[in-house]
């Protein structure tokens, strides 16, 4: 007997996407997308002065005269760090709330965010988070979307009681070249006559930690997933003339930032009232970050990233201070897992929705929800259907408040 899903069909393409991509292509996009004919090198005489200037330029233009307090999310990595000090420069009488993220038992990199405040003169919160998915429900309310890793919620909350406008480093990274694990290993992966399918595929395999090796297997038989639906998404990118490494800023761009940051982020601006500017994403900047040799972004000798940004940041004599392979905030999530992610899944799996309804395979979950030792990629997987587990049933069973909390 065939059960008729609860979910229409652009929803379960978006579940199998996200579960597969961390990003779904039906989400509204905020930006242009770009394509392989964006892509043409130019000779640019002084390339940082050209960044520079138009960063300033949106800062100042976004801000204008305002005289009171201005936030920035400060991590220890290079866009946020440029951002911070370019804001500085053009507002040196504004009071500056920067505010850093402290996952418990994560990484802490709070020390190098305070260190680079004192440089600038900001007043500098630290938000810890202990219970990382503890208002998931709520966060998940917001963006409409099943996805699990929105701290920027816990931080956009934190910033509104602040101030009502704040900068961030988004999309240094994607416009850049800030993605150097993964550059190397595509480097690796490919060779020149790689086919299409195989740079897809060498792509895909980049990014291990959305997907897992059994991942056909995921989802129920009645609600069947097809890797060439994933590899369609991304044969534009790589079906073209443009050089190995291009087709890699390609894919980037119009991933994760176009069709989940953006949109996600915007969400939650929009929910709190407040105003984000991401200088970086400027359209200049877009641009000509299509034009610049990618020798300004990608190292492959050094496996060094975001060349161009980094080179600008020396003259703010920062440079020791700042994590040059800094990716954002960033929680452990085995250790999240074991400490308490666990519980929270197993307490909402016991009578879980999707199960019942047929849009996750049952077996699956049992094979992994309760072993010990997970693989990260499982554990990143069991956390992305606990993230789906509240989504359905906020939007299509309607049995759970967004006000409710995840606690062990």
């Amino acid at each position: 007997m065939v059960t008729i899903s609860k979910l229409n069909p652009t929803q379960l393409e978006s579940i199998k996407q996200i579960l597969t991509l961390r990003y779904s292509t039906n989400l509204r996009i905020l930006s242009p997308k770009l394509l392989p004919v964006n892509f043409h090198e130019k000779q640019i005489d002084e390339p940082e002065k050209f960044v520079e200037k138009s960063i300033r330029e949106t800062i100042s233009q976004e801000i204008g005269t305002n005289t009171g307090k201005i936030g920035i999310s400060l991590s220890s990595g290079i866009d946020s760090t440029l951002i911070l000090a370019l804001l500085r420069e053009e507002y040196p009488s504004n009071e500056i709330e920067s505010i850093s993220v402290k996952f418990s038992e994560s990484t802490d990199e709070t020390d190098a965010s305070q260190k680079i405040s004192e440089k600038f003169q900001t007043n500098h919160h630290i938000l810890e988070i202990d219970n990382f998915l503890e208002e998931l429900p709520k966060a998940i309310s917001i963006v409409k979307q099943p996805f699990w890793d929105l701290h920027w919620y816990y931080l956009v909350k934190k910033m509104k009681d602040l101030t009502n406008v704040f900068l961030s480093g988004d999309g240094g990274d994607e416009l850049f070249g800030g993605y150097t694990f993964r550059y190397k290993k595509f480097i690796e992966l490919t060779a020149e006559n790689s086919t299409t399918r195989e740079k897809i595929i060498a792509y895909i395999n980049c990014h291990e930690r959305d997907w897992v090796p059994d991942q056909e297997k995921l989802f129920h038989p009645e609600n069947k997933f097809l890797w060439d639906d994933i590899y369609k998404i991304l044969e534009p990118y790589f079906d073209n003339s443009l050089s190995p490494l291009t087709q890699v800023f390609l894919a980037d761009y119009n991933g994760k930032l176009l069709h989940n940051m953006q949109p996600l982020y915007s969400s939650i601006h929009k929910h709190f009232d407040i105003q984000n500017i991401a200088p970086i994403q400027n359209k200049r900047l877009l641009q000509f970050s299509c034009e610049i040799p990618n020798r300004l972004k990608y190292d492959s000798h050094t496996n060094s990233g975001k060349i161009l940004l980094a080179r600008l940041l020396e003259k703010f004599n920062v440079k020791h201070l700042v994590s040059l392979k800094k990716q954002g905030f960033s929680v452990n999530t085995i250790n999240m897992w074991e400490s308490y992610g666990k519980d929270i899944f197993l307490y909402y799996f016991d009578k879980s929705r999707l199960l019942e309804d047929k849009i996750i395979n049952s077996d699956w979950i049992k094979q992994y929800a309760s072993k010990d030792d997970l693989n990260v990629r499982y554990v990143n997987k069991l956390l992305g259907l606990l993230a789906l587990e509240i989504w359905y049933r906020l939007s299509v069973t309607n049995d759970i408040d967004a006000h409710e909390k995840l606690q062990k």
